[in-house]
């Protein structure tokens, strides 16, 4: 049977009046999806970092801690820590930083705290990305640069981390792919990203296939964007013996 696809009500202007059209609201949506991901990553590849970082240290205080966080965030589903950062956090906040963040436009808020919870929720995954590529190394780098009178931070900065930044290329390019689909979790608290408008769509144009199509398709060309992204930087960064190496 035809399906009867119709996808010219993309031009047309949308019925609550204002200056776009409903393609203009998917772009929107295209839009913040974006920033989601980007600003969400910016914080898991920060946090994540330094929490692999910690994991492998010999301070065991520190590596509990890291420990920690990443069962608390890796076992607690996705869904929950948005409401929790949307619902709950706002009100631990210092009256002068709750004040300011309500007196923000509501689509803001849903922004920053999705940002936040997505980022720290995302960081827990490439801790371990990162604290797995630091353990791959040979123990003699570390001993060496503690040899020739490193002290453990310059260390890891100058000695393991950028080799184990290299190695960990391949499955971090998951993780930043899976922090997009992930995106589309936050539509629960208010945000009008890729897959909140594509229900907004659907609720004022009842063309759930079209609306449905062209959100896969805004989705698929985030995924193979970073793809091609990752890929050349895989690529510039392969080392011989390692993933990916030659």
């Amino acid at each position: 049977m035809a399906l009867g696809l119709d996808f010219s009500f993309f031009f047309q202007p949308v019925s609550t009046g204002e200056p776009t059209t409903y393609a203009g609201w998917l772009f929107s949506g295209f839009k913040l999806t974006l920033a989601v991901g980007l600003g969400g990553w910016i914080i898991a590849l920060i946090v994540g970092s330094i929490l692999g970082v910690l994991r492998t240290v010999p301070n065991k205080w520190l590596s509990g801690f890291a420990t920690a966080y990443v069962e608390l965030f890796r076992n607690i589903p996705l869904l929950i820590q948005l409401f929790f950062w949307y619902y709950v956090a706002p009100d631990f906040l210092p009256q002068s930083a709750k004040e300011f963040l309500f007196s923000l436009d509501p689509s803001n808020v849903s922004l920053i705290t999705g940002v936040v919870g997505l980022g720290l929720f995302t960081a827990a995954r490439v801790c371990e990305q990162v604290r797995s590529g630091i353990n791959s190394l040979a123990r003699g780098q570390k001993n060496a640069g503690l040899a020739v009178g490193l002290t453990l931070p310059q260390t890891y900065r100058y000695v393991l981390l950028p080799m184990a930044f290299r190695v960990v290329v391949p499955p971090l390019t998951s993780e930043f792919v899976n922090i997009f689909k992930n995106s589309a979790v936050i539509s629960t608290v208010n945000l009008l990203e890729l897959t909140g408008q594509g229900k907004q769509l659907v609720d004022y144009t009842a063309h759930s296939y079209e609306s449905f199509i062209a959100v896969t398709l805004a989705y698929m060309l985030i995924n193979v964007v970073v793809l091609l992204l990752m890929r050349f930087i895989e690529s510039k960064a392969r080392l011989p013996g390692y993933i990916g190496g030659k």
